[in-house]
């Protein structure tokens, strides 16, 4: 009797976490406790880092193989939720909400922004040529690049196509450095900037109209996708989400997109992202070399946009001048990269208020990163 509950009880442990658990179990669990806790002590995006951390968390319990619960197993609830992820149609559903939220009245009252948005893109392409160099396949360098965008639907969008082996790593490194702009962007501003520079003030935006923001989306759905038909899926989701807020008559439906479904869509994404984070396919050098070619684009990527800026004033003169402050926001990061200008503003001149302004090349980001991965795809997919 006491050699059947022995044989029981270690059976028993031997489909527990605890008889399988590693020390990359271990290491990984304690990544997605410190995501939970910058999203809810230090309030780092806490719409994406809690569900990713918990995810995280949740990944990497460890089970037996066969008892179809990990986001790997076919057939588990966790596999079916991330068939969003894998196939893509998560990405330009978080489009349609980000359009049916966004107002681009600062980008159509001073269209000129839209060129600092993408001067940011620069960081794409600087990390593309760098990943190659480090030995990465095209598609590869292609996907890791994108993270130079702060876009982290756009990064899960790539890497579906290009580098489904690395999606975990590379959605993960995306949505940490979309939620550290407020902590890797400040330092690159004041470096590049003068204390002059820091100080110019902007005629403030003119009124748009009704009818300029309802033909907008049109346009640029036009010329954007018949200039890179592969970026259609996120940009015809963010011009229509676009549409539907701007248009007055769908009201609902706006809503709609730019609530509960972008709501929904958020927690599924991030939670099976950080489910994506298995030990034993996330621990390895690939994955830390990501993060640091992760880091470097995206260094890259605001560093454009302010020495573009700086480069631009050149050319202008009196009060078309542009501080250089709000280059930063060319990145993708809507709208925290554009808060990150006014706070910056602020510090060096308390009256002056760069959100508006930055807002136009923030938003002009969100298109850039859409554009740029359309322009990969084309070459490499």
């Amino acid at each position: 009797m006491i050699e059947f509950f022995k044989e029981g009880l270690l059976q028993f442990l031997s489909y527990s976490g605890f008889g399988n658990c590693t020390w990359g179990h271990i290491i990984m669990i304690v990544i997605g406790l410190v995501f939970i806790a910058l999203g809810i002590i230090k309030e780092y995006e806490p719409l994406l880092l809690v569900p990713i951390g918990f995810g995280i968390v949740i990944g990497n319990i460890p089970f037996t193989d066969g008892l179809q619960v990990g986001v790997y197993e076919s057939g588990s609830v966790l596999n079916y939720l991330y068939f969003g992820v894998v196939k893509g149609f998560y990405p330009p559903l978080i489009f349609l909400g980000i359009g049916a939220m966004t107002d681009f009245s600062a980008l159509i009252s001073n269209p000129k922004l839209i060129l600092i948005g993408a001067a940011a893109q620069f960081g794409i392409f600087a990390a593309y040529i760098t990943a190659l160099l480090l030995g990465f396949s095209p598609m590869e360098a292609g996907a890791i690049g994108i993270i130079g965008g702060a876009d982290g639907p756009t990064a899960i969008f790539i890497s579906s196509k290009l580098a489904p082996s690395m999606m975990g790593a590379i959605a993960v490194s995306a949505y940490s450095y979309m939620a550290l702009v407020p902590v890797i962007q400040p330092p690159i501003m004041r470096a590049l900037t003068t204390p002059q520079e820091r100080l110019i003030r902007m005629r403030p935006p003119r009124a748009v109209s009704h009818r300029e923001k309802v033909l907008f989306p049109l346009l640029c759905i036009l010329l954007t996708a018949f200039l890179v038909p592969t970026g259609l899926p996120l940009l015809g989701m963010l011009f229509f989400g676009n549409l539907l807020k701007e248009s007055g008559v769908t009201k609902r439906l706006a809503n709609t997109a730019s609530g509960p479904i972008v709501d929904i869509v958020t927690i599924l994404i991030g939670l099976t992202v950080g489910c994506s984070t298995q030990a034993t396919n996330f621990l390895r050098p690939a994955s830390v070399l990501i993060f640091v070619l992760g880091a470097f684009s995206f260094v890259i990527a605001t560093a454009s946009g302010v020495l573009f800026v700086k480069f631009f004033n050149l050319f202008l003169k009196g009060d078309n001048k542009i501080n250089p402050l709000i280059g930063n926001a060319g990145v993708s990061a809507v709208p925290d990269a554009a808060r990150v200008s006014l706070v910056e503003g602020q510090k060096y001149d308390k009256t002056n208020f760069l959100l508006m302004h930055a807002m136009g090349p923030n938003v002009a980001g969100v298109i850039g990163s859409a554009v740029a991965a359309g322009i990969l795809l084309s070459f490499l997919y």
